[in-house]
């Protein structure tokens, strides 16, 4: 039975493994991205818990209302603040204000490569484990709805699969880990294969 004790150094060796920076561009190479361009930072929080029912990966559902991104899967979180002091405290407080996970109930973990998006932000992966129970208290102007998934779902490189779509007037391929009715793709997929391939090697 796996202990806290075990996820933690389980997720802390993943931080540690050899890594780079990834981006929604990965898997479309013909890209040419513009020089000079200006990117904004941006924070995530990858919420884990050790549940009774296993380790737990916590995600938002965007709400359908939202200009950018409407109900597509995400972490919590978003643009670092002038008030944040860094990267990891944007996440926390992104994470408070989403799902109402309080900052002192995670114990940052670390942080993953960064991910550059097509939306030309630059964003942080905060990884953290959950010290307490919790309940999701989804902010009804962003979040539909937050739910869990398996950890070892996201963490097995085999579960994910490439899809492609248009955009823009051209195919853009990207990552795919769906679990029951939640489609996960695009960034939020992104990160997560890089840590399955972190978790896994």
């Amino acid at each position: 039975m796996t202990t806290r004790d075990d996820l933690r150094a389980r997720l802390k060796a993943a931080i540690a493994a050899p890594g780079h920076p990834s981006s929604d561009y990965d898997l479309n190479p013909d890209v040419v991205l513009p020089a000079g361009r200006r990117l904004r930072a941006a924070a995530v929080l990858v919420p884990v818990a050790l549940e009774e029912r296993g380790a737990r990966l916590y995600l938002t559902k965007r709400s359908s209302r939202l200009k950018h991104h409407p109900g597509q899967v995400a972490f919590p979180g978003g643009k670092v603040d002038e008030g944040d002091a860094n990267a990891t405290a944007a996440a926390l407080r992104e994470a408070h204000e989403e799902i109402g996970l309080r900052p002192e109930n995670v114990e940052v973990l670390g942080t993953l490569p960064s991910h550059e998006t097509v939306t030309s932000f630059q964003m942080t992966p905060i990884l953290g484990l959950l010290r307490d129970g919790f309940e999701p208290v989804p902010e009804p102007g962003e979040v539909q709805e937050v739910f869990s998934v398996p950890l070892d779902l996201v963490v097995t490189p085999s579960r994910f699969s490439v899809e492609r779509r248009r955009w823009r007037g051209n195919w853009r391929r990207y990552y795919t880990v769906p679990h029951g009715p939640y489609y996960i793709w695009g960034a939020t997929a992104r990160i997560l294969r890089a840590l399955a391939d972190r978790m896994s090697g």
